[in-house]
């Protein structure tokens, strides 16, 4: 599984990216954080490649919404996170959260913890983090569609 920061040379990728309406009951289409991302660079869109075929899709946030999340200043943001429904259940998902402890370390050396927040309806999602490392906390916020779990999980930092 290849983890790659987006570049207009996948946009072709991108628009062929699908999604259900079921999907975007719990998160977006790729199209409007790419946007976001080209005015801050904060705003990390990232894409999940195997066999040359875009599996997965989500944001790396250092810096928008982190705090609404956790007041750890060296956390970074994971959202928008999505499967391109001809590929759900092939384990394309699973690969990507155990390859992205290691993309953070190598990209973003300064960064200990991955936050994200998932639906209370979407078992299935909570299920898939878990599996991969992610951890429920306490926390738990209002979200557009409903109450979210807040989930965190810490990773070396590759830089002292």
């Amino acid at each position: 599984m290849l983890l790659q920061e987006y570049t207009d040379a996948f946009s072709t990728m991108i628009q062929q990216f699908q999604l259900t309406d079921e999907q975007l009951a719990y998160t977006g289409r790729p199209e409007m954080p790419i946007k976001i991302s080209k005015a801050n660079s904060f705003i990390h869109p990232i894409l999940g490649i195997e066999d040359e075929l875009l599996t997965n899709f989500f944001v790396l946030d250092e810096k928008k919404d982190v705090a609404l999340y956790t007041t750890n200043q060296q956390a970074v943001l994971l959202r928008t996170f999505s499967t391109d429904y001809r590929y759900q259940g092939k384990g394309y998902a699973k690969q990507v959260l155990q390859a992205l402890p290691y993309f953070i370390q190598t990209h973003f050396p300064n960064c200990n913890e991955i936050i994200l927040a998932v639906n209370q309806e979407n078992i299935a999602a909570q299920k898939l983090y878990e599996t991969t490392g992610f951890k429920q906390t306490e926390k738990i916020v209002q979200g557009e569609y409903g109450p979210l779990y807040v989930m965190t999980m810490s990773i070396e930092t590759t830089e002292n």
